[in-house]
C-alpha cells in the first residue's frame, strides 16, 4: 500500500479523493494548508505527494520549491483549479513530475499516480551508467559530473536513463513521454519539453561546450556523443 500526502484546501475534494484512492489501495493523509503539510512531511516522508497550486497560507509552488530542496526524488503531482498554462509551466519548471487541472477525474489521477510511482522504483539492477565525464545511477537517481553529485527528479531520471541507453540515436517525443511520464503527450502538451529543459540545466553541456541533450525539431531528443 502506497502512502500518499494530499495537500489541498478543498476539504470536500480531499474527502472524495481519500475515499476513492483508499479503495484503489492507497493510504492517504490529507493536509489543508502549507503549515500542516510541512509538519506532516517533517514527521514522515510519503511515497508521493499530490499538491494544489493554491493554498490558504501561501503558494503551492513555494511549497514545491521546499519539497524539491528537502526531498529531491519524492514524486510530486500538481493540481490546479485554474488550469492556467503558466501554472503548469511553473510547476514543471520547479520539478513537479506531472500536472492535472481540476476538476479532475479520480480515475485519471489514480492512473497518473501509479505511473509516477512505477517510475520512482526502477527495475534495473545495474548501478551505474557512464558516458564520457558523466556517471549516472538510475537506482539512486543521481548524476555525477566532475565529482559533483546532482539529484534528479523521478521523471528526469527516467528521461536521462532512456537517452543514455541509446546515445546518439534520436528518441521520439511520444516514446520518451511514455518512459518519463508514463503516458502519451496530448495536443499542446509541453510537459516533456519542460522536463528536458530542467534536465539540461542540471547536467549542463559537455566540457567542450556542446549540449549533452540535442533537440530534433518536431521529432524528439538524443544524447550527443
Amino acid at each position: 500500500m502506497s502512502d500518499l500526502l494530499l495537500i489541498d484546501d478543498d476539504q470536500e475534494l480531499c474527502e472524495l479523493l481519500t475515499s476513492w484512492l483508499g479503495q484503489e489501495g492507497f493510504q492517504v493523509r490529507a493536509c489543508h494548508d502549507g503549515l500542516s503539510a510541512r509538519r506532516a512531511l517533517a514527521d514522515h516522508a510519503p511515497a508521493a505527494v499530490v499538491l494544489d497550486v493554491m493554498l490558504p497560507d501561501g503558494s503551492g509552488l513555494e511549497l514545491l520549491k521546499q519539497l524539491r530542496n528537502d526531498h529531491p526524488d519524492l514524486p510530486v503531482l500538481m493540481l490546479s483549479a485554474r488550469g492556467e498554462p503558466l501554472d503548469r509551466i511553473l510547476g514543471l519548471e520547479l520539478g513537479a513530475d506531472d500536472y492535472l487541472a481540476k476538476p479532475c477525474d479520480p480515475r485519471e489521477l489514480t492512473a497518473r499516480l501509479r505511473a509516477v510511482l512505477r517510475r520512482s522504483h526502477p527495475t534495473a539492477v545495474s548501478s551505474q551508467m557512464e558516458l564520457g565525464d558523466l556517471c549516472f545511477s538510475p537506482v539512486r537517481g543521481v548524476v555525477s559530473i566532475d565529482e559533483q553529485d546532482i539529484t534528479l527528479t523521478v521523471s528526469e531520471s527516467r528521461l536521462l536513463e532512456a537517452l543514455l541507453k541509446q546515445p546518439g540515436e534520436p528518441l521520439d517525443k511520444q516514446e520518451l513521454a511514455q518512459i518519463a511520464l508514463g503516458r502519451k503527450l496530448t495536443l499542446y502538451d509541453r510537459s516533456l519539453d519542460m522536463h528536458v529543459s530542467n534536465l539540461r540545466k542540471k547536467i549542463g553541456p559537455h566540457p567542450d561546450g556542446r549540449p549533452r541533450i540535442v533537440a530534433l525539431r518536431s521529432r524528439g531528443y538524443y544524447y550527443s556523443l
